[in-house]
C-alpha cells in the first residue's frame, strides 16, 4: 500500500498539471519549474525604463536569504519580448557586504574551468540598479546559457566588500530548460500582440 501511495505522489509531481501556468495578482503569468520561477507580465510596455516592462524572466535563488527574506544571490534569465534576445544577470543582495567590483566573480560548472566575470569587461549594471550584473559578451552569454541547460547546478563565487572570504553559493539549474520554453511560449501572449 505504501508503494502505491508513493507512486501516486510521484506521478502527481511529474504530471503536466503540476507545472501549469497561473495568473499572479501582480498581473503576470507564472510557472514553477523545479527550482526556477518563470514569469511573463500581462502587458508589454515597449517604452519601459527597465526590462520588466517588455520582458519575460526566470530566476533561481540561493538558500541564504537577506533581511528582506529574499535570496541573497540570484541568477536570472531574461527574454526580451520585442526581439527575442536572452540576457543573463546575477543579483547580489546580501546583508553582509556587496560585490567587490575590483575583483572578478567566478562561475564554476563541475569539471570545467572557472568562468571569470569582471566588472566593466564581462559584467555591467543596467537600469540604474547597482546590485544586478548583466553578462555583456554575447558569445560568453550564449555559451553560459547553453551550459546551464545541461547541468544540474553551478557554484557562484563572489568577492564581497568587507569580507575576508568570498561568498561561495550553489545555485540550482534544474528548471532552466522548462523556464526557457515557458518564456518563449508566453512572450507574445498578450492582447496588444
Amino acid at each position: 500500500m505504501r508503494v502505491c501511495a508513493r507512486l501516486a505522489f510521484l506521478l502527481l509531481l511529474v504530471s503536466p498539471a503540476a507545472a501549469e501556468p497561473f495568473h499572479h495578482p501582480y498581473g503576470e503569468w507564472r510557472e514553477y519549474h523545479r527550482d526556477w520561477l518563470a514569469a511573463c507580465p500581462d502587458a508589454i510596455n515597449e517604452d519601459a525604463a527597465d526590462y520588466y516592462g517588455y520582458s519575460c524572466f526566470a530566476s533561481t535563488g540561493s538558500k541564504a536569504q537577506n533581511s528582506a527574506n529574499l535570496p541573497a544571490f540570484k541568477l536570472t534569465l531574461i527574454r526580451n519580448r520585442l526581439d527575442g534576445e536572452l540576457d543573463l544577470a546575477i543579483t547580489i543582495a546580501a546583508d553582509n557586504g556587496a560585490y567587490d567590483e575590483t575583483r572578478p566573480m567566478r562561475l564554476l560548472f563541475a569539471g570545467d574551468e572557472p568562468v571569470m566575470l569582471t566588472m566593466g569587461q564581462e559584467l555591467e549594471t543596467r537600469f540604474n540598479v547597482t546590485n544586478q550584473y548583466f553578462v555583456t559578451d554575447p558569445d560568453l552569454k550564449t555559451s553560459l546559457i547553453e551550459t546551464m541547460k545541461t547541468r544540474a547546478s553551478l557554484k557562484l563565487v563572489v568577492p564581497m566588500t568587507g569580507q575576508d572570504k568570498p561568498a561561495d553559493v550553489w545555485l540550482s539549474l534544474q528548471g532552466v530548460m522548462a523556464s526557457l520554453d515557458f518564456m518563449s511560449t508566453h512572450a507574445r501572449k498578450v492582447e496588444q500582440y
